[in-house]
């Protein structure tokens, strides 16, 4: 995974300088500072709650960026800001390059039609509507014709596989599955920009990790901007292009999960992502040594972006080493036996 190939101009979602403080005067408080930064300590003596501080991020076309913290560290207001249901206390927030806090509530709730799909982590589903009318729902409030909107409903029910449970309500199905019936109603509005707040976190280990799978099949297929929240490591990095770790309403650190492993920048990222096995997360091209003449004779070949984890089984059963190549098939170098043990054994490389 290249780490450095975000531009601004590929951004579908900027988020500048932004605060939400709740209390009394808070943006009197804030403007008071002139545009510097007030620290944590002055919020709290203000009587204020600060629960999103100074935020800067970038979310580009067609990735996931996951947004990650425990509970309370404000990653959820984060995202409501996001999607602007609630207005930041201070800050820019754009989407597609306009400025969400210049337009009216009634060009938001346009947007929020037809650009935006939301998952919480309450269904919500409406228990007196069957399968295929809780997902038409959106295109209904789009005053979209009936037979539109029941046609475009039933193709997604199929894409995120309930075909055969159209007529079923939402009592007559499992967690898993009132999961993937929210999850199509907000596909249903075909959305520029997915927003999905802990989607999976009242589901049970397994049926969690199924729907992880097909988060991630649904989106090699369609491909869209999410935005992802979660309090839980391993599914941020199971399914995060980044990720923005969150404390007390500010972000530590953004990058891609190898990142945060290998270069944390904080004590508090360092000790998120210390009991993570390292094998999951880092690449060949993190542990790999530099292409040697004596080394010539390979088992197998590898890309360079393969897991580590991936590997692990092959070089057991060989002493030879696997070469380590780029998508063009260039030599980059290899990996050996040692190498694998010492990321497996200490968690060091």
């Amino acid at each position: 995974m290249d780490i450095t190939h975000h531009h601004s101009n590929n951004a579908k979602l900027v988020c500048q300088g932004v605060w939400k403080l709740f209390g009394d005067n808070a943006g009197v408080f804030l403007g008071s500072y002139k545009g510097k930064k007030p620290r944590l300590k002055d919020v709290l003596d203000a009587g204020l709650i600060g629960a999103v501080q100074d935020c800067n991020l970038e979310v580009n076309d067609g990735e996931i960026f996951v947004i990650m913290g425990l509970s309370g560290s404000g990653k959820s207001t984060l995202l409501r800001l996001l999607s602007r249901l609630i207005d930041p206390t201070a800050g820019h927030i754009y989407f597609n390059g306009e400025d969400l806090a210049a337009l009216s509530n009634k060009q938001m709730i346009e947007i929020r039609r037809h650009s935006m799909g939301m998952v919480f982590q309450q269904f919500a589903l409406l228990p007196h509507l069957s399968v295929l009318e809780n997902v038409a729902f959106p295109l209904d409030v789009q005053g979209v014709s009936r037979a539109e909107r029941e046609k475009r409903a039933q193709e997604v029910i199929e894409l995120v596989g309930l075909k055969g449970r159209e007529f079923y309500y939402p009592a007559e199905l499992s967690g898993g599955q009132q999961q993937r019936v929210g999850i199509a109603r907000s596909l249903a509005v075909e959305p520029d920009l997915w927003f999905l707040d802990e989607p999976f976190s009242a589901l049970d280990p397994l049926i969690r990790r199924e729907m992880q799978d097909e988060f991630l099949r649904l989106q090699k297929l369609l491909n869209k901007t999410i935005v992802f929240v979660t309090h839980d490591f391993d599914e941020a990095i199971r399914l995060g292009d980044r990720i923005a770790i969150m404390k007390d309403g500010s972000i530590d650190q953004i990058g891609a999960a190898e990142e945060l492993i290998i270069n944390p920048s904080t004590d508090y990222v360092k000790e998120f992502t210390k009991n993570i096995p390292r094998e999951k997360v880092l690449t060949l091209s993190a542990i790999m040594k530099p292409p040697a003449l004596d080394v010539n004779r390979f088992c197998a070949q590898f890309p360079a972006n393969t897991k580590i984890s991936e590997v692990s089984q092959v070089l057991y059963q060989s002493d030879q080493p696997v070469e380590v190549v780029n998508e063009k098939g260039d030599k980059l170098g290899y990996v050996d036996r040692e190498s694998v043990i010492k990321v497996l054994m200490s968690g060091d490389f």
